[in-house]
């Protein structure tokens, strides 16, 4: 079988070709018992790895915090903030013993309790402090992360409008310390009455993010401070309902549309379920639902998504921490820019449940690599590829222009990068106009007796590990002789770069 790279779509001038590629980004579950761990030095060499990018502090819990500026720090994060200092915040080696202990410690119990807090009716308040939002900004600002915080909507006065006074002191100290944050203002909002018993209307959401876009405009530090929401769930008919009648009430105020996706409940998600093109596509179809009403209400506003993962409450043990998550993750990326969605925000960096990218013993997963990978290759610019001789749903492909930041490419070069769903090998031939490329291959293979289930993966028949806690492996690429096939043992996917494509529209 063949790739098709139609010509015209090659030399196009980037004003009509260039569309965003999904800068991958991280969100970290709120859990106050793990925030100190994030200053770990080996989990700050992992997040540095994806940067640069968007830290969203975001979810159910964070519509049930209330910052207290009056409230003491915990022991461990004084303990933690003593241990950094104020001299070289970004310095610290590790994190105290005991704390990561702790940490290792709670993990059951948090994660026990993400599986079940998604059937809870009551959700109890918690408290976050001054020497918390410095941990967490640091971890950020360290990583080479902009942190984006979501602010408690269901904060609310009598008339149910949001009650914007615990935001404004969290504002005024944030501002003081000359943190540079963007926001978001609630979770979920479609659900609200499920988690709390309260409802809220699309528009007096819509109105709530005008106040606080007002509020923001009254900190020079924040005037231009960007805003984003209002993260709605699945795009389902009460769903649409409530986005199409927020984005009326106040999507001119919001710098970008978010929602979420998961294809499918952690629960009862099965290996079938992730190798399947059927459940692949149903992304394109939430896609298409979103733009629809983004386009008939802010036409133009750049859609993002604002949490995703592939199983929704914690992730599907055994599957969405191992290899054949990758299936998933890297078609929703291929999608996502294909079809113009701006920015993925990918749940979760660290955290409990099965859908994280590092695991609870700070080592990073099959999806860490892929992700690293992709940010490494995959330029902003998208190009059409096509096929012939296979069905493009079980053979999925995807063409951009190379990351030109890459040290060892070019402006020219383009990226290609592959699914194959079938249960036997499939090999692709590229154009003959490019048979006389030279080609990089970055095949990743899932390492060791578990095969797709295994929590190991393998780069060109290389184990990837860290080196050391402060050292990523070196990502080294497999030439190919120019008009070599392209060969995808069954299950797998990888990244190819054409060197000196030529193509016009990455010049």
């Amino acid at each position: 079988m063949s790739l098709v790279f139609r010509s015209k779509d090659l030399v196009q001038t980037p004003s009509l070709q260039i569309r965003l590629v999904c800068w991958i980004v991280m969100r970290i579950f709120v859990q106050f018992l793990h925030v100190p761990s994030h200053s770990n030095r080996k989990l700050r060499t992992l997040a540095k790895g994806l940067s640069p990018g968007l830290l969203r502090f975001g979810g159910t819990k964070t519509d049930f915090l209330i910052f207290d500026p009056t409230k003491d720090s915990t022991l461990e994060e004084r303990e933690l903030w003593e241990l950094q200092g104020n001299q070289d915040i970004c310095g610290v080696s590790s994190t105290p013993f005991a704390l990561e202990e702790q940490l290792l410690i709670q993990w059951p119990i948090q994660e026990k309790l993400i599986l079940e807090e998604q059937y809870w009716k009551k959700h109890n308040t918690t408290t976050i402090t001054r020497s918390t939002l410095d941990i967490l900004y640091n971890f950020a600002n360290c990583s080479e992360f902009q942190l984006v915080f979501g602010l408690n909507a269901l904060l609310r006065k009598g008339n149910s409008q949001w009650d914007s006074s615990n935001a404004q002191l969290l504002l005024d100290y944030c501002a003081s310390q000359k943190y540079n944050m963007s926001w978001e203002l609630g979770n979920e909002p479609n659900s609200f009455r499920k988690k709390s018993g309260m409802y809220i209307d699309g528009f007096q959401l819509g109105q709530d993010f005008v106040h606080l876009r007002h509020l923001l405009s009254n900190y020079s530090f924040y005037r231009n401070s960007k805003l984003y929401g209002p993260d709605v769930g699945q795009p389902r008919k009460n769903t649409q309902k409530l986005l199409r009648s927020f984005l009326k009430s106040g999507g001119k105020v919001i710098d970008s549309v978010t929602w979420h996706h998961y294809y499918v409940n952690g629960r009862t998600a099965t290996r079938k379920d992730f190798l399947s093109p059927e459940v692949l596509d149903t992304f394109i179809t939430a896609i298409n639902n979103v733009f629809q009403i983004v386009d008939g209400t802010v036409p133009g506003k750049k859609v993002w998504l604002g949490e995703t993962s592939s199983a929704y409450g914690g992730g599907a043990p055994r599957l969405s921490n191992a290899y054949v998550a990758g299936f998933m993750w890297l078609d929703k990326l291929g999608l996502s820019a294909k079809l113009g969605i701006d920015v993925v925000m990918r749940q979760v960096f660290f955290g409990a449940g099965t859908y994280h990218l590092v695991d609870q013993n700070f080592e990073p997963l099959p999806d860490y690599w892929l992700s690293l990978l992709y940010k490494k290759l995959v330029g902003t610019k998208v190009l059409h590829v096509g096929l012939k001789g296979a069905d493009q749903k079980k053979l999925r492909v995807y063409l951009h222009c190379t990351n030109y930041h890459h040290p060892k490419y070019k402006e020219g070069d383009v990226t290609l990068f592959v699914l194959n769903l079938y249960n036997i090998t499939k090999r692709l031939q590229l154009p003959y106009y490019l048979s006389n490329k030279h080609i990089d291959e970055y095949l990743l293979l899932p390492h060791g007796k578990d095969n797709i289930f295994s929590r190991s993966i393998q780069l060109n028949g290389h184990v990837l590990r860290m080196v050391d806690d402060k050292t990523l492996p070196t990502l080294n690429e497999k030439p190919l002789s120019p008009g070599s096939m392209l060969g995808l043992p069954a299950f797998s996917y990888g990244f190819y770069v054409i060197k000196n494509a030529k193509a016009t529209a990455c010049i």
